[in-house]
């Protein structure tokens, strides 16, 4: 049977100055059947999202010709939402567009097939939200709008890439059967652009597994999580943490690429006993939204949320967007103002402290937050970043003291000494997050909370980043407080885990018992839209 597209000894290079190229694709080649889910799995810069979009230039056409493809016969669902909405058209707007300029419909029945479209992808009141702005959207419904959008002319392949990436567990698992739903419907071929072979085994028929450019492994997709045959594929299915078991260390893409495969290290050990450092105590916070030009309600953020930090062990935030957990973090730290509550550290209320006194207790509390390209500042060298927090807080004898602990952190990370004169843009995502855990470290603090840290991360990656927070957590006794919506990594890094919806922790208690043994319908929600890989088909 003759395949809907067929990729052949693809190459793609970029120009790099005025005199050097780089070559991002290195003759790849696989077919995408009618009515199939093809997925291109591998980490950042393995060359699978440019090899998917060159796709569209496949074919010699003028651009008049190469529209109408890309518009009609394949269309493309992206990461981020937000970068592909215009923000100052209506969501009405840009789907009836996509009909009035490929269908050549009539603005009334554009507009009526852009609900109709709402409708299937599942939005809520869909004539009404013809009218709304992505901004009014939330994240989960902004990617549907994308899709609606995508699916407008029925067309005969959709490219997925990384469309569920941002997304909390739950709405991951309804877009994904969504997209399953709409393959279908409309007898459509997916190309669906993943780092994480969990995902991809619950929607995929055939997977192509990428790396440096190269296809390294391809076949079905039962055969390649059942026996995978190249070290690559075998370490991207190894790390990501296993919801059965709870290893010393994850193994690391690297593991797998030597000549032998890893050993086993055994289980992780938690320390039975430990001292609490911090301890929260019925937190709030309101926030006020106006409603009108003298009138506002409160919105509350925070209700009544309790935990204690004890060294050398982690607690876990749990929860969907808008749950509260940021928020807490942030009201730990005082950067945020509490409504009402205590946060005690050895005893000391913090929210009672001026903010002279509380200069000494922000050294002991550090955070590392999800997107590094934002916490660091592009215009300090690494160097720059480690020693100036050190100078804040009086650490270190002189300038040549503190640049000497800055290189010790570097080598602690596993970042070269070079690093140290380098800046942020010469690093990748990984080696930034690093660089970032190093700055929290530069104050040595005991208690470190970690927003999102992992989530924007490749699996291997985020296996390394994970395998250092405990490195230190042993070596320091740092207390953690864990946040994330991706419960498989919660889990594996959590001794005690809460679970919040709406400002509220709903379900409580040791991380293994929890998974064990959900009590909440709304923990056993979460729980359920795990991705199992094979096992989880959608």
């Amino acid at each position: 049977m003759t395949p809907l597209v067929s990729v052949s000894n693809l190459r793609v290079a970029f120009r790099l100055g005025r005199e050097s190229t780089v070559e991002a694709v290195r003759g790849v080649s696989f077919d995408i059947p009618a009515n199939t889910t093809v997925a291109l799995v591998g980490e950042s810069g393995s060359g699978k999202t440019v090899s998917a979009m060159s796709i569209l230039r496949l074919l010699v056409a003028h651009p008049g010709r190469l529209r109408q493809i890309r518009g009609r016969d394949i269309t493309a669902v992206f990461q981020e939402p937000m970068t592909s909405l215009n923000p100052v058209f209506t969501v009405g707007d840009q789907i009836a567009e996509v009909l009035q300029l490929h269908r050549g419909l009539p603005r009334r029945q554009a507009f009526e097939q852009t609900a109709d479209l709402l409708h299937e992808v599942g939005i809520p009141e869909p004539r009404a939200r013809v009218s709304a702005y992505p901004h009014e959207l939330s994240g989960g419904q902004q990617q549907r709008v994308m899709i609606a959008m995508a699916i407008a002319n029925q067309p005969k392949l959709l490219i997925a890439d990384e469309p569920t990436t941002a997304l909390d567990v739950t709405i991951q698992r309804q877009v994904l059967e969504l997209i399953a739903r709409l393959r279908e419907r409309h007898r459509m071929s997916v190309l669906f652009i993943s780092h994480d072979l969990a995902l991809v085994g619950e929607i995929a028929d055939q997977v192509v597994v990428m790396r440096d450019g190269e296809v390294q492994e391809h076949g079905p997709v039962e055969r390649i999580f059942r026996a995978p045959q190249h070290p690559y594929t075998k370490g991207l299915l190894a790390c990501r943490p296993r919801l059965d078991v709870r290893p010393r260390r994850l193994p690391v893409i690297d593991d797998f690429m030597r000549s032998t495969e890893p050993k086993d290290p055994g289980p992780l050990e938690r320390p039975s006993e430990a001292s609490t450092v911090v301890e929260a105590k019925g937190l709030r916070k309101e926030f006020r939204l106006k409603t009108g030009l003298f009138s506002s309600k409160a919105l509350h953020a925070v209700r009544e949320v309790s935990f204690s930090l004890a060294r050398g062990r982690t607690v876990g935030l749990v929860g969907e967007s808008g749950s509260g957990k940021t928020t807490v973090g942030m009201l730990l730290m005082r950067l945020l103002d509490a409504s009402a509550g205590e946060v005690r550290f050895e005893g000391t209320d913090l929210l009672a402290l001026s903010d002279r006194q509380m200069m000494a207790y922000r050294r002991r509390i550090q955070v590392v937050f999800q997107n590094p390209y934002a916490s660091l500042n592009p215009r300090f060298t690494i160097g720059q970043m480690l020693t100036e927090p050190m100078r804040v807080h009086r650490l270190g004898a002189n300038e040549t003291d503190r640049a000497e602990r800055a290189r010790r952190l570097l080598q602690r990370v596993e970042l070269p000494p070079e690093s140290f004169h380098k800046y942020p843009h010469e690093f990748s995502g990984g080696q930034r997050q690093r660089i970032a855990i190093a700055r929290a470290l530069a104050v040595e603090p005991e208690v470190l909370i970690c927003d999102e840290s992992v989530s924007a991360l490749d699996v291997s990656v985020q296996a390394t980043v994970l395998n250092l927070l405990l490195d230190l957590q042993e070596e320091q006794g740092l207390a953690y407080l864990f946040i994330s919506h991706d419960l498989a990594v919660v889990k594996y890094m959590a001794d005690e885990i809460l679970v919040m919806r709406e400002g509220e922790v709903v379900e409580r208690g040791p991380s293994e018992a929890l998974f064990r043994a959900p009590r909440h319908d709304y923990t056993k929600n979460l729980l359920g839209a795990i991705p199992r890989g094979i096992e989880g088909r959608v």
